[in-house]
């Protein structure tokens, strides 16, 4: 059954919004963040200090359509008033290894005692403190992924995992610890 589905969402003081087509640009103290939406029969607008979002004629598919963009743009109007902050402890009993960033590329020297370094490609504020690596960005998605990848880089394989837990493992996320 279709249904009348609309959703408002308010824009805090101090944070300027722009929408041009599908693209909605939000700036704020910490920074900008952009994202393009697909959005195909929904109406898509600013009204005053309000984005609204919604449609006359939802379906299921809409509604979850529309839940989904207010998530995401939540997330991005949080993103721009505080960073996202994960954190990733260094971990080893076998071999000692060091992570270094150097621009936009991180590399893991002496892995298991590897003698070639892992490399991968960061593109957010990466910090090293001894043993935490902290990750932070107006963008949860960046900081997220850019998380993940330090975690599959020390990912262990072809090892008894009960006994090589080496790497780099996620222990906070934006705050909350795991």
């Amino acid at each position: 059954m279709k249904k009348e589905i609309f959703q408002k969402i308010v824009i805090p003081e101090g944070i300027k919004a722009e929408i041009d087509g599908n693209t909605l640009i939000i700036k704020g103290p910490e920074g900008e963040n952009k994202k393009t939406f697909n959005i195909n029969k929904l109406v898509f607008e600013k009204e005053d200090k309000t984005i609204v979002i919604g449609s006359k004629k939802a379906t299921k598919t809409e509604k979850r359509m529309i839940n989904t963009i207010s998530a995401h743009i939540n997330n991005m109007i949080r993103g721009v008033q505080k960073k996202f902050e994960y954190k990733l402890k260094i971990c080893f009993s076998h071999f000692p290894f060091s992570v270094e960033i150097k621009g936009n590329e991180a590399t893991i020297k002496n892995f298991l005692g590897e003698k070639i370094p892992r490399k991968l490609k960061i593109s957010g504020e990466v910090d090293i403190n001894k043993d935490i690596i902290t990750i932070k960005s107006v963008d949860k998605e960046l900081a997220g992924q850019i998380a993940a990848n330090f975690e599959q880089a020390t990912k262990i394989r072809a090892k008894d995992k009960r006994v090589f837990q080496d790497g780099c493992h996620i222990i906070s996320k934006d705050g909350v610890e795991i």
